[in-house]
């Protein structure tokens, strides 16, 4: 099947002002490759410092890579400018991993469900207020809560708010950048299950970036672990969980109790 975001050789370098004998540049994306078929799930892994984040704010379009291809469609999105940017912005929406840093705390609910609306051309204040209500119901949120504050809501409620702002926009591919690491296990789960919900009620497509390698065996059909700016591995979910061949891989999988340990390299069959 095609693949409907695609990253080709994706470097990002940032300018710095090093000690003597160290390089100029500090390397946060380092020639990393893949692609992600419409409505599956990739997981990108990794420990703090990885690349993770820097690689989901190039693919949001909201960073631009300092070398390197990103394929949406047939569209490469690392070379656009101005209007022809501002139009493929929509379609790939970014998920924080904490909402109240996102959500306008001066806004109520409806408020910040109808400002991508607006921003988007629509003005007719009925259907927006239609479509805010159909949006809380979707990711289970009650229409009792349009007139709170983002302060007035749960984190789990804050986190499906986001999601609810994120889908108002039509995206194509939602990136969930740690989007669950701030939430207790037993909203994680809540959460998990509505992103799963949706991907099959709507044909989601998501990137999701996480340190927890346990979540993105839950979620994804594909995992690539990151390591100081590249990819180490990738493959089927399943096949990283029993065959991790990097120290990295190896680590992670140590750090979630009843995981697969895999098999140490050398002994497959």
């Amino acid at each position: 099947m095609q693949a409907l975001l695609r990253a080709e050789n994706l470097v990002k370098r940032y300018p710095r002002k090093p000690p003597p004998g160290s390089p100029e540049n500090l390397v946060a994306l380092d020639g990393v490759s893949f692609a992600i078929v419409q409505g599956t799930t990739l997981a990108i892994v990794g420990e703090s410092g990885s690349g993770k984040s820097t690689l989901a704010f190039c693919l949001a379009c909201l960073e631009r890579p300092t070398s390197g291809s990103i394929w949406f469609g047939d569209i490469d999105i690392a070379k656009l400018t101005g209007e022809d940017l501002r139009q493929v912005r929509p379609r790939i929406q970014l998920i924080f991993q904490d909402p109240a840093n996102s959500l306008n705390p001066r806004w109520s609910v409806s408020e910040i469900l109808s400002e991508p609306m607006i921003l988007q051309g629509r003005t007719n204040r009925d259907e927006i207020t239609r479509r805010s209500h159909m949006l809380l119901e979707r990711v289970g949120l009650s229409c009792e809560l349009e007139e709170r504050s983002p302060s007035e809501l749960s984190g789990g409620q804050r986190q499906r708010l986001a999601i609810a702002r994120a889908l108002a926009l039509e995206p194509e591919v939602l990136i969930l950048d740690e989007a669950l690491s701030a939430l207790d296990c037993s909203v994680q789960a809540q959460i998990a299950n509505l992103l799963m919900e949706l991907q099959s009620s709507l044909g989601m497509t998501y990137l999701f970036i996480t340190h927890d390698l346990g979540m993105a065996a839950h979620l994804a059909d594909e995992i690539a672990v990151m390591n100081r700016g590249q990819i180490a591995e990738q493959g089927p979910t399943d096949k990283i969980l029993n065959l991790p061949r990097h120290e990295t891989t190896r680590r992670l999988l140590a750090a979630v109790p009843g995981l697969p340990r895999g098999t140490p390299p050398g002994l497959e069959q």
